[in-house]
Protein backbone atom coordinates (compact mmCIF):
# COMPACT_ATOMS: atom_id res chain seq x y z
CA UNK A 1 0.00 0.00 0.00
CA UNK A 2 2.82 2.44 0.85
CA UNK A 3 4.80 3.17 -2.30
CA UNK A 4 6.39 5.99 -4.30
CA UNK A 5 4.38 8.67 -6.05
CA UNK A 6 5.66 7.69 -9.50
CA UNK A 7 4.80 4.03 -8.95
CA UNK A 8 1.39 4.92 -7.51
CA UNK A 9 0.39 6.98 -10.55
CA UNK A 10 1.87 4.46 -12.99
CA UNK A 11 -0.03 1.58 -11.38
CA UNK A 12 -3.42 3.17 -10.79
CA UNK A 13 -4.18 5.96 -13.29
CA UNK A 14 -4.96 5.13 -16.89
CA UNK A 15 -5.53 7.34 -19.93
CA UNK A 16 -9.23 8.13 -20.22
CA UNK A 17 -9.96 7.77 -16.49
CA UNK A 18 -12.25 10.07 -14.54
CA UNK A 19 -9.91 11.56 -11.93
CA UNK A 20 -10.71 13.89 -9.03
CA UNK A 21 -7.92 15.79 -7.26
CA UNK A 22 -9.61 17.37 -4.27
CA UNK A 23 -8.49 19.74 -1.53
CA UNK A 24 -10.22 22.92 -0.43
CA UNK A 25 -7.83 25.94 -0.21
CA UNK A 26 -5.19 23.68 1.34
CA UNK A 27 -3.95 20.12 0.97
CA UNK A 28 -4.27 20.44 -2.81
CA UNK A 29 -2.40 17.46 -4.36
CA UNK A 30 -0.01 19.45 -6.56
CA UNK A 31 2.78 16.86 -6.52
CA UNK A 32 0.40 14.16 -7.75
CA UNK A 33 -0.94 16.47 -10.45
CA UNK A 34 2.59 17.18 -11.63
CA UNK A 35 3.27 13.43 -11.75
CA UNK A 36 0.24 12.97 -14.02
CA UNK A 37 1.80 15.54 -16.35
CA UNK A 38 5.26 13.98 -16.01
CA UNK A 39 3.87 10.58 -17.00
CA UNK A 40 1.97 12.20 -19.90
CA UNK A 41 -1.49 10.95 -19.02
CA UNK A 42 -4.08 11.84 -21.66
CA UNK A 43 -7.86 12.10 -22.15
CA UNK A 44 -8.64 12.39 -18.46
CA UNK A 45 -12.04 13.54 -17.27
CA UNK A 46 -10.97 15.84 -14.44
CA UNK A 47 -13.35 16.61 -11.58
CA UNK A 48 -12.88 19.20 -8.83
CA UNK A 49 -14.98 21.68 -6.87
CA UNK A 50 -12.46 24.46 -7.49
CA UNK A 51 -10.07 23.81 -10.39
CA UNK A 52 -7.26 26.28 -9.74
CA UNK A 53 -3.54 26.35 -10.55
CA UNK A 54 -2.95 22.58 -10.64
CA UNK A 55 -5.87 22.09 -13.02
CA UNK A 56 -4.65 25.05 -15.06
CA UNK A 57 -1.36 23.16 -15.42
CA UNK A 58 -2.99 19.81 -16.15
CA UNK A 59 -5.30 21.26 -18.80
CA UNK A 60 -2.57 23.34 -20.41
CA UNK A 61 -0.30 20.29 -20.55
CA UNK A 62 -2.91 18.40 -22.56
CA UNK A 63 -3.94 15.79 -20.00
CA UNK A 64 -7.68 16.55 -20.03
CA UNK A 65 -10.53 16.00 -22.47
CA UNK A 66 -13.30 17.02 -20.03
CA UNK A 67 -13.83 18.98 -16.82
CA UNK A 68 -16.60 18.78 -14.23
CA UNK A 69 -16.37 21.66 -11.78
CA UNK A 70 -18.10 24.37 -9.74
CA UNK A 71 -15.62 27.28 -9.90
CA UNK A 72 -12.41 27.80 -11.82
CA UNK A 73 -9.64 30.36 -11.42
CA UNK A 74 -6.41 31.39 -9.73
CA UNK A 75 -7.68 32.01 -6.18
CA UNK A 76 -7.03 35.52 -4.93
CA UNK A 77 -5.46 36.52 -8.25
CA UNK A 78 -7.77 36.08 -11.26
CA UNK A 79 -8.47 33.79 -14.18
CA UNK A 80 -7.09 30.34 -14.85
CA UNK A 81 -5.65 31.29 -18.24
CA UNK A 82 -4.82 27.80 -19.52
CA UNK A 83 -8.34 26.62 -18.63
CA UNK A 84 -9.81 29.61 -20.46
CA UNK A 85 -7.57 29.05 -23.48
CA UNK A 86 -8.74 25.44 -23.74
CA UNK A 87 -12.43 26.40 -23.53
CA UNK A 88 -12.26 29.53 -25.69
CA UNK A 89 -9.63 28.48 -28.28
CA UNK A 90 -9.28 24.66 -27.93
CA UNK A 91 -5.58 25.01 -26.98
CA UNK A 92 -3.81 22.67 -26.58
CA UNK A 93 -6.98 20.72 -27.42
CA UNK A 94 -10.72 21.07 -27.11
CA UNK A 95 -12.12 20.71 -23.59
CA UNK A 96 -15.72 19.78 -22.80
CA UNK A 97 -17.10 20.81 -19.45
CA UNK A 98 -19.98 20.32 -17.03
CA UNK A 99 -20.71 23.11 -14.57
CA UNK A 100 -22.19 22.69 -11.09
CA UNK A 101 -22.52 24.73 -7.95
CA UNK A 102 -20.39 23.68 -5.00
CA UNK A 103 -23.49 22.19 -3.36
CA UNK A 104 -24.48 20.28 -6.50
CA UNK A 105 -21.05 18.75 -7.00
CA UNK A 106 -20.81 17.87 -3.30
CA UNK A 107 -24.20 16.17 -3.58
CA UNK A 108 -22.93 14.17 -6.57
CA UNK A 109 -19.86 13.02 -4.64
CA UNK A 110 -22.00 12.15 -1.60
CA UNK A 111 -24.34 10.07 -3.74
CA UNK A 112 -21.37 8.23 -5.21
CA UNK A 113 -19.91 7.60 -1.76
CA UNK A 114 -23.32 6.36 -0.54
CA UNK A 115 -23.87 3.95 -3.42
CA UNK A 116 -26.91 5.92 -4.61
CA UNK A 117 -27.69 6.77 -8.25
CA UNK A 118 -28.21 10.49 -7.69
CA UNK A 119 -27.99 13.31 -5.17
CA UNK A 120 -30.85 15.61 -4.19
CA UNK A 121 -30.88 19.35 -3.50
CA UNK A 122 -33.22 22.32 -3.71
CA UNK A 123 -30.85 24.93 -5.03
CA UNK A 124 -30.99 24.24 -8.77
CA UNK A 125 -34.71 24.64 -9.26
CA UNK A 126 -35.63 28.04 -10.64
CA UNK A 127 -32.09 28.77 -11.85
CA UNK A 128 -30.70 28.90 -15.39
CA UNK A 129 -27.94 26.40 -14.63
CA UNK A 130 -30.16 23.63 -15.97
CA UNK A 131 -29.81 25.16 -19.44
CA UNK A 132 -26.02 24.77 -19.19
CA UNK A 133 -25.97 21.40 -17.42
CA UNK A 134 -28.37 18.97 -19.03
CA UNK A 135 -27.66 16.29 -16.43
CA UNK A 136 -29.68 18.17 -13.82
CA UNK A 137 -33.15 16.64 -13.42
CA UNK A 138 -35.86 16.61 -10.77
CA UNK A 139 -37.97 14.24 -8.71
CA UNK A 140 -41.11 14.56 -6.62
CA UNK A 141 -40.69 13.71 -2.94
CA UNK A 142 -42.91 10.68 -2.16
CA UNK A 143 -43.58 12.04 1.34
CA UNK A 144 -44.32 15.73 0.79
CA UNK A 145 -44.94 16.09 -2.94
CA UNK A 146 -42.17 18.71 -3.13
CA UNK A 147 -40.21 19.03 -6.38
CA UNK A 148 -36.48 18.57 -5.84
CA UNK A 149 -33.48 18.86 -8.15
CA UNK A 150 -31.22 15.88 -8.73
CA UNK A 151 -27.66 15.39 -9.96
CA UNK A 152 -26.19 12.07 -11.14
CA UNK A 153 -23.80 10.38 -8.73
CA UNK A 154 -20.09 10.86 -9.31
CA UNK A 155 -17.89 7.79 -8.95
CA UNK A 156 -14.42 8.67 -10.28
CA UNK A 157 -12.16 5.85 -11.32
CA UNK A 158 -9.52 7.56 -9.19
CA UNK A 159 -9.57 10.22 -6.47
CA UNK A 160 -6.25 11.72 -5.39
CA UNK A 161 -5.85 13.55 -2.08
CA UNK A 162 -3.03 15.10 -0.08
CA UNK A 163 -3.12 14.75 3.70
CA UNK A 164 -0.96 15.45 6.71
CA UNK A 165 -0.31 11.92 7.91
CA UNK A 166 -0.84 8.23 7.35
CA UNK A 167 0.05 5.39 9.67
CA UNK A 168 1.79 2.15 8.78
CA UNK A 169 -1.54 0.39 8.42
CA UNK A 170 -2.71 2.85 5.77
CA UNK A 171 -5.17 4.98 7.74
CA UNK A 172 -5.07 8.64 6.64
CA UNK A 173 -5.52 11.78 8.77
CA UNK A 174 -6.84 15.05 7.28
CA UNK A 175 -7.15 18.11 9.51
CA UNK A 176 -7.85 21.77 8.91
CA UNK A 177 -10.36 23.05 6.38
CA UNK A 178 -12.31 20.15 4.93
CA UNK A 179 -14.01 20.51 1.58
CA UNK A 180 -15.25 17.43 -0.26
CA UNK A 181 -12.15 15.31 0.29
CA UNK A 182 -13.88 12.62 2.32
CA UNK A 183 -16.84 12.31 -0.07
CA UNK A 184 -14.65 12.32 -3.18
CA UNK A 185 -12.36 9.73 -1.65
CA UNK A 186 -15.13 7.35 -0.60
CA UNK A 187 -16.92 7.77 -3.95
CA UNK A 188 -13.92 6.62 -5.99
CA UNK A 189 -13.09 3.14 -7.21
CA UNK A 190 -9.46 3.85 -6.22
CA UNK A 191 -8.24 6.33 -3.59
CA UNK A 192 -4.63 7.49 -3.85
CA UNK A 193 -3.14 9.68 -1.12
CA UNK A 194 0.09 11.62 -0.76
CA UNK A 195 1.05 12.61 2.78
CA UNK A 196 3.55 14.82 4.55
CA UNK A 197 4.72 11.97 6.76
CA UNK A 198 4.16 8.37 7.78
CA UNK A 199 3.74 7.93 11.55
CA UNK A 200 3.38 4.99 13.90
CA UNK A 201 0.06 6.15 15.31
CA UNK A 202 -2.44 8.81 14.22
CA UNK A 203 -3.37 11.40 16.84
CA UNK A 204 -6.64 12.67 15.41
CA UNK A 205 -7.91 15.96 16.91
CA UNK A 206 -11.59 16.89 17.11
CA UNK A 207 -13.27 17.60 13.74
CA UNK A 208 -10.50 15.96 11.74
CA UNK A 209 -11.17 13.23 9.17
CA UNK A 210 -9.68 9.75 9.28
CA UNK A 211 -9.99 7.71 6.10
CA UNK A 212 -9.76 4.04 7.11
CA UNK A 213 -7.14 1.85 5.49
CA UNK A 214 -9.73 -0.30 3.73
CA UNK A 215 -10.87 2.74 1.71
CA UNK A 216 -7.32 3.65 0.58
CA UNK A 217 -5.67 2.01 -2.43
CA UNK A 218 -2.15 3.41 -2.11
CA UNK A 219 -0.16 6.01 -0.17
CA UNK A 220 3.04 7.87 -1.02
CA UNK A 221 5.03 10.04 1.39
CA UNK A 222 5.67 13.33 -0.43
CA UNK A 223 6.78 16.16 1.88
CA UNK A 224 5.51 19.56 0.65
CA UNK A 225 3.25 17.64 -1.72
CA UNK A 226 0.59 20.37 -1.52
CA UNK A 227 2.94 23.25 -2.41
CA UNK A 228 2.16 26.03 -3.41
CA UNK A 229 -1.07 25.53 -1.46
CA UNK A 230 -0.64 24.94 2.26
CA UNK A 231 -0.79 22.06 4.69
CA UNK A 232 -2.17 23.00 8.09
CA UNK A 233 0.50 22.42 10.73
CA UNK A 234 3.32 22.05 8.17
CA UNK A 235 3.73 25.09 5.89
CA UNK A 236 1.91 28.21 4.70
CA UNK A 237 0.45 29.05 1.34
CA UNK A 238 2.98 30.47 -1.13
CA UNK A 239 0.97 33.51 -2.16
CA UNK A 240 3.85 34.89 -4.25
CA UNK A 241 3.81 31.85 -6.52
CA UNK A 242 0.11 32.26 -7.26
CA UNK A 243 0.86 35.81 -8.45
CA UNK A 244 3.84 34.56 -10.47
CA UNK A 245 1.66 31.85 -12.01
CA UNK A 246 -0.70 34.48 -13.38
CA UNK A 247 2.19 35.92 -15.38
CA UNK A 248 3.49 32.53 -16.55
CA UNK A 249 0.10 31.15 -17.55
CA UNK A 250 -0.96 34.13 -19.67
CA UNK A 251 1.54 33.22 -22.40
CA UNK A 252 1.49 29.83 -24.16
CA UNK A 253 5.22 29.73 -24.85
CA UNK A 254 6.13 30.73 -21.31
CA UNK A 255 3.75 28.09 -19.96
CA UNK A 256 5.24 25.36 -22.17
CA UNK A 257 8.75 26.38 -21.09
CA UNK A 258 7.70 26.12 -17.43
CA UNK A 259 6.25 22.65 -17.87
CA UNK A 260 9.25 21.44 -19.88
CA UNK A 261 11.80 22.69 -17.35
CA UNK A 262 10.16 22.13 -13.99
CA UNK A 263 7.90 19.11 -14.58
CA UNK A 264 9.16 17.11 -17.55
CA UNK A 265 12.70 18.20 -16.74
CA UNK A 266 12.61 16.77 -13.21
CA UNK A 267 12.16 13.29 -11.84
CA UNK A 268 10.08 14.03 -8.75
CA UNK A 269 8.55 16.73 -6.55
CA UNK A 270 11.64 17.27 -4.41
CA UNK A 271 13.82 17.85 -7.48
CA UNK A 272 11.23 20.22 -8.92
CA UNK A 273 11.17 22.33 -5.76
CA UNK A 274 14.97 22.36 -5.68
CA UNK A 275 15.13 23.63 -9.26
CA UNK A 276 12.47 26.28 -8.62
CA UNK A 277 14.48 27.44 -5.61
CA UNK A 278 17.72 27.51 -7.61
CA UNK A 279 16.01 29.60 -10.29
CA UNK A 280 14.65 32.09 -7.75
CA UNK A 281 10.97 31.12 -8.04
CA UNK A 282 11.02 29.90 -4.43
CA UNK A 283 12.70 31.59 -1.45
Amino acid sequence: MITTLSAMIASHVRDGDCVALEGFTHLIPFAAGHELIRQRRRDLHLVRLTPDVIYDQLIGAGTARALTFAWGGNPGVGSAHRLRDAIEHAWPQALSWVEHSHAGLAAAYTAGASGLPFGVLRGYLGTDLRAANLSIAEVVCPYTGERLATVPALRPEVTILHAQQADQAGNVLIRGIIGAQKEAGLAAHKLLVTVEEIVERLDAPMNSVVLPHWSVTAIACVPAGAWPSYATGYYARDNAFYVTWDEISRDRQRFVAFVDRYIHGTTDHAQMIGLLRADGLLP
